[in-house]
């Protein structure tokens, strides 16, 4: 049963989204699935409801009329479908655990133990379940990515004319209107106008970039305020956005031999136990054994040589480990999730909403000597007129003010300029808040700079500079206790993979303990350094929070995805989701999974150990019935019980990162 478990980290693959881009329909696919949306899921809770409801009623004393049908309610709704495919497998003259399971429950129901047969009966329907929806949530995830591409896009000619046309006919060379406020409908280059683009889906940026004549765009990134005209430089169906698509559906397929390797493990399993059943029923009858002998011992054999205490040896432990982890913000997808994370040597982190907040913060306000003006001043300055922005910068000016407490005027006559900043008039004198040297980066050096990757906004009032803003994406606290915990766990510091500009990397990487920095990488650039990583014999953990991270959290070994501003994408490709956006709990996860590892090792030792001797004792000597069924049972608990110890609030607490004191 557990080898079939783990089947299910590589079998994702097989549902997602073709490397090209489909052509709109008219009818979107839900963008997730409802898990009674799955026949799976609706089998599982049949038989779930029938054996509990069966169970109660035996257990209470019940007579058999009452709660025999209803076992057979949990054979029938949650068997037939294991039993299918094993008959198909045995049509294709292969002989795989799920039919193995089905004879072994069977085979206990045939010697009275019902109650056995259905409790593997029921793991086994739920186990099914969790997969089908694994695999549902990937492909629901890759169908909502390819929303962000707009469907349609404006198509000039050499008149000058427009007409829209889907951004799936779109070819190189095409010239495209980009109004504001408009996704750009393909991968090209800006003949003419000036904007700003938010990328941050596909490199990162916490911070719209201001595109010029010659830049760069990308397919799916949000124009600002001002219009475009734009030269296709790539197909659609070779865009970024695609290329991630593809990158998330190779990298899972990567897991496809650790599956084909279980499944040669499963087959030689499956052909043991079932050559040895039918020779231990076969073997005495040869010698002069009565029948009802013979079969007695064989179904004796089938229940202690069945797999359910290696079942339980492998799963509770995982288990506990994923609902003690669920209690501290950490959802863990599934016990294979569980387990891979133990095994990682090195880490890799993203920077923007992983190791910092993902949004602006106002860091300095510098009023000029001769200004009039104090720092609230000037900060309520800046808000009067940045208030009816959208922009986050703006957002981050006004969030500032009003944490200050401080008055925010009135402004009249706002007016935006893509790449230039705002003007407004406050309290009768106009006022302009705008991006230093146009690219908003100071250089470094210059007096009273901020830091080197700082967004630096210089307001005038009425023509003449008063100050400047600075803002810059905050560190998270916890960043430096993390980095330095998993370079603990691993030993080797983490590595930071980002999108972002080299300068504002450079500051996280000093600030959070960092030594390896790349920088200015496209989603396809974090892969590669992670296959690099991996090339060279490392299993590595991979953490970000948006879609551009998502094909890198497949092609690791073990991806965490921040939660609370991460993407669709990120959540569903992850394995495991911080939901309360706390960077400790990553660390502390990894050590939550060593220690399940470990209980699993010992689990696995105890029942094997209760399994070879029953097996040898019904082999060689007589084992009675209710004995063998007395230490199978047994070991079962005993196992289980050991993997439980991971539900208490200490093995949590054993791998806490607690973040450096300022």
């Amino acid at each position: 049963m557990s080898l079939h478990v783990f089947l299910y980290g590589g079998r994702v693959s097989a549902t997602l989204a073709p490397s090209r881009v489909p052509a709109p329909t008219r009818t979107a696919p839900p963008r997730r699935t409802r898990v009674l949306a799955l026949p799976e899921a609706r089998w599982a809770l049949a038989a779930t409801a029938a054996f509990l409801v069966a169970l109660a009623l035996d257990l209470s004393g019940a007579p058999a009329w009452a709660y025999g049908p209803l076992y057979a309610v949990a054979y029938g709704t949650g068997g037939w479908e294991p039993a299918l495919e094993g008959l198909r497998a045995l049509r294709e003259k292969t002989l795989d655990v799920d039919l193995l399971m089905i004879v072994a429950a069977v085979g206990a129901a045939a010697i009275g133990q019902v109650l056995d047969g259905a409790l593997l009966i029921v793991i086994f329907a739920t186990s099914g379940a969790l997969e089908a929806l694994a695999t549902a949530r990937t492909a629901d995830s890759v169908r909502g990515l390819l929303d962000l591409a707009p469907t349609t896009a404006t198509r000039l000619d050499d008149a000058g004319a427009e007409s829209v046309v889907p951004a799936t006919e779109l070819a190189v060379g095409d010239v495209l209107l980009i109004r504001p406020g408009e996704r750009i409908g393909a991968d090209g280059r800006v003949l003419d106008g000036v904007s700003e683009a938010d990328q941050a889906t596909i490199t990162g940026e916490p911070l719209p970039v201001v595109k010029r004549p010659g830049d760069e765009v990308f397919a799916g990134t949000l124009n600002g305020t001002g219009a475009l005209r734009v030269r296709v430089a790539r197909d659609p169906a070779d865009s970024v956005i695609a290329r991630i698509v593809t990158l998330v559906e190779e990298a899972s397929r990567t897991k496809a031999p650790t599956q084909l390797f279980i499944e040669r493990i499963e087959q030689r399993y499956a052909v043991v136990i079932v050559a040895a059943t039918l020779a231990v029923f076969a073997v005495p009858l040869v010698f002069g054994a009565d029948l009802t002998g013979a079969l007695l011992r064989a179904m004796t054999f089938m229940i202690v040589a069945s797999p359910c205490a290696v079942v339980l040896a492998t799963m509770p432990p995982l288990l506990s480990a994923i609902a003690n982890a669920g209690r501290h913000g950490v959802l863990v997808k599934s016990a294979v999730a569980m387990e891979r994370l133990g095994e990682i040597d090195i880490a890799a982190l993203d920077k923007t909403g992983t190791l910092t907040e993902g949004a602006p913060e106002v860091t300095a306000v510098r009023p000029t000597p001769d200004s009039g003006l104090d720092e609230d001043a000037l900060l309520g300055l800046a808000a009067a007129a940045e208030l009816p922005s959208e922009h986050p910068l703006a957002r981050a000016i006004v969030g500032a003010a009003r944490g200050r407490g401080v008055r925010i005027a009135r402004a009249e006559g706002f007016a935006a300029m893509p790449g230039r900043g705002v003007t407004a008039t406050v309290e009768g004198r106009s006022v302009s808040v705008g991006r230093v040297d146009g690219e908003g980066r100071e250089p470094v050096g210059r007096p009273g700079a901020a830091p080197g990757d700082a967004t630096v906004v210089r307001v005038t009032r009425d023509g003449v500079p008063v100050g400047t803003l600075a803002l810059t994406d905050r560190l998270r606290p916890a960043a430096p206790a993390t980095t330095a915990a998993l370079t603990a766990l691993t030993g080797t510091p983490p590595t930071l993979l980002t999108g972002d500009n080299a300068r504002a990397a450079a500051r996280v990487a000093e600030a959070a303990g960092l030594t390896d920095v790349r920088a200015g990488l496209l989603p396809e650039g974090k892969v590669n350094a992670v296959r690099e990583m991996q090339d060279a014999g490392r299993k590595v953990l991979f953490v970000g929070d948006g879609v551009n991270d998502a094909p890198a959290l497949a092609a690791a070994h073990s991806g965490v995805a921040m939660g609370r501003g991460g993407s669709d994408l990120a959540l569903e490709t992850a394995d495991a989701v911080v939901v309360r956006d706390e960077l400790t709990a990553v660390p502390a996860v990894v050590r939550l999974s060593r220690a399940a590892r470990r209980l699993v090792v010992q689990n696995l030792v105890i029942a094997g150990t209760f399994i070879t001797v029953l097996v040898v004792w019904d082999l060689v000597g007589h084992l009675p019935l209710p004995l063998g069924v007395a230490g199978h049972e047994g070991s079962t608990v005993l196992v289980g019980l050991n993997g439980l110890r991971l539900l208490r609030e200490s093995a949590w607490r054993s791998g806490q990162v607690q973040p450096a004191r300022r």
